[in-house]
């Protein structure tokens, strides 16, 4: 029964071992490619692991949400869509004014007939968001300020929709292991984001930042299909409209696209198309909160002529459908960031998607669809804090960490040869065991290694010998009481066991702490601190014991044991 029960805790020993090993130092792509010299071996336990900005370099940005600006379009986009629903109903308003600064929102309408106001809140109440909103009114007013609990509260809410976005965004990009969290105090709209082993740290700054707001509107003209109205400048176009332009009209300009492929083309961009200026009907159709998905297109498979095909929800596709149902042999825009990309001839009624044409290269649509498709930021972020760590700074922080912890493992490793002798090669074993399952439980969980992870390491190192020493001790205290080898190791692990188990379950607790209050790197320490007390469980206490269980299986009558 014994042999079986050895042979059973051995099987699961060398299997685990295995699995470890190879998690840690075997290829990822097998068998092509697989590379088993010691160059290979180091190249695979790089690219197996994890490395965070500290080891492997990258980019350290800090940047802000103007929270204020939100606040204030939001205002403003208010103020207007007000105006619009009170004349819609064709009641007696003649403006709006709008205050945006030092923390004061506020909304005015100009009601030149005082005894319909009650009539115009209501009308506005049923088209415009302004629950949250204080009102009051005047002789020839009505306002709507916003309190600053509810500013707070739509601040976080701002950041807390940038952080969603921009995790998407890089995400897709395929930065690994990116670090992206609140930064600095709850109001300041502080975010960090921290990206190792970017090759292209300008390229994801701009996709971070980039603007993504897609109208579809309709532009004012005769068609039926007469050519797309455009004015030459934009006082032509506001001359169209009487010279002022109203609150359901906006005049935005419009040129053909021509993005330059390379150098070469770069000096054909300066003669390219005139910008022109179109009307269009405001508010749009459907805007880009509506879209379900967008991708880049190559229509002639040339690099140089992309298209952004674009598809909506069933919610945008239904107003889209009605819309073009309503609109047929009229033009359509499609606006980005208040400029029109193309126009669009409606032919007939169309549901679910349409495209954004233009000479775009293959790595602006792909940026241009990633931005649309994760949505447009809130507001306008800005960079306050950037630091590139170099590759070199952080291959000599993985080699002074990788020394560091090459040294305490020696020192131990002589230590405990020396002062427990054969047993001491039991420790040693368990020892090395712990320091590669840890490892692999890195990778199997794909958590990232910093310096303070190394550290950590080093720390599961110290408390690993701490649990052989515990039950050495245990041992050599059965011994001297004159109990047998046999019932001594086995005592020893029993009674060590439970003292094992409050330490590390104390300093888990620690950990835990240290993981839910911490940022990235603390977090890594606390991870890898965990993962190490957690197998040590395993290697120092299973596999010690299974060590020891060999010894007294050659020799069961056994007097003595190096201890």
């Amino acid at each position: 029964m014994k042999n079986k029960s050895l042979l059973i805790r051995t099987i699961i020993t060398v299997v685990i071992f295995l699995v470890g090993v190879y998690l840690v130092f075997g290829p990822r792509r097998m068998p092509t490619g697989a590379d088993f010299t010691w160059t290979g071996i180091k190249a695979n336990l790089s690219e197996n692991i994890n490395l965070g900005l500290d080891l492997r370099g990258g980019s350290h940005l800090v940047m802000r949400v103007k929270t204020d600006d939100y606040l204030k379009v939001l205002t403003e986009n208010n103020a207007q869509a007000a105006v619009t629903a009170a004349t819609d109903a064709k009641l007696p308003v003649t403006g709006s004014t709008t205050k945006a600064e030092n923390g004061t929102y506020e909304i005015t309408l100009n009601v030149s007939d005082a005894s319909q106001s009650a009539a115009i809140i209501e009308e506005v109440k049923k088209k415009v968001d302004l629950v949250n909103w204080t009102e009051s009114q005047g002789t020839n007013t009505i306002s709507w300020s916003l309190p600053l609990q509810i500013q707070d509260v739509l601040k976080r809410q701002a950041v807390d929709q940038a952080l969603k976005i921009i995790d998407s965004r890089i995400n897709a990009f395929g930065v690994k292991e990116p670090t992206l969290q609140k930064y600095g105090a709850e109001t300041s709209g502080q975010i960090l984001l921290q990206m190792p082993g970017v090759d292209d740290p300008e390229r994801i700054k701009n996709l971070v930042g980039a603007d993504s707001k897609l109208e579809l509107m309709k532009i004012v003209g005769p068609g039926n299909p007469s050519p797309v109205t455009t004015y030459n400048t934009e006082a032509e176009a506001k001359q169209s409209l009487g010279g002022n332009v109203p609150p359901n009209r906006k005049v935005l300009p419009y040129s053909e696209r021509d993005e330059p492929t390379n150098s070469a083309n770069k000096a054909a961009d300066n003669n390219k198309k005139p910008v022109k200026y179109v009307v269009v009907e405001y508010p749009s159709v459907v805007d880009g909160s509506e879209l379900r998905d967008a991708a880049a297109v190559s229509r002639t498979g040339s690099e140089g002529d992309y298209q952004i095909s674009f598809s909506f929800k069933p919610g945008g596709a239904q107003k889209f459908g009605d819309w073009t149902g309503k609109n047929i042999n009229n033009y359509m825009a499609v606006v980005l960031n208040n400029e029109v990309k193309s126009a669009a001839y409606i032919r007939q009624q169309i549901f679910d998607s349409g495209e954004i044409s233009g000479k775009f290269t293959k790595t602006s649509a792909e940026d241009l669809a990633l931005t649309l498709k994760s949505g447009a930021l809130p507001a306008k972020i800005e960079y306050q804090e950037e630091r590139t760590v170099g590759p070199s700074l952080g291959a000599d922080s993985i080699e002074a960490g990788v020394e560091a912890s090459l040294g305490g493992l020696a020192f131990i490793v002589v230590f405990m040869l020396f002062y427990y002798r054969g047993a001491g090669v039991n420790a040693v074993i368990a020892l090395i065991l712990n320091l590669l399952l840890t490892m692999a439980a890195l990778i199997l969980i794909k958590s990232t290694l910093t310096l303070p992870g190394i550290a950590g390491l080093i720390l599961g190192i110290g408390m690993a010998v701490d649990s052989n020493v515990l039950i050495f001790e245990r041992i050599r205290e059965e011994l001297r009481a004159g109990n047998s080898v046999a019932t001594a190791i086995g005592l020893g692990f029993d009674r060590a066991f439970v003292t094992i188990i409050d330490t590390h379950l104390t300093t888990m607790i620690s950990s835990a702490i240290l993981y839910l209050n911490g940022t990235g790197p603390i977090r890594g320490f606390a991870v890898t601190l965990v993962l190490g007390l957690l197998i040590n469980l395993f290697s120092a206490v299973f596999v010690s014991r299974t060590i020891f269980m060999w010894v007294l299986e050659r020799n069961p009558e056994a007097k003595t044991v190096s201890i």
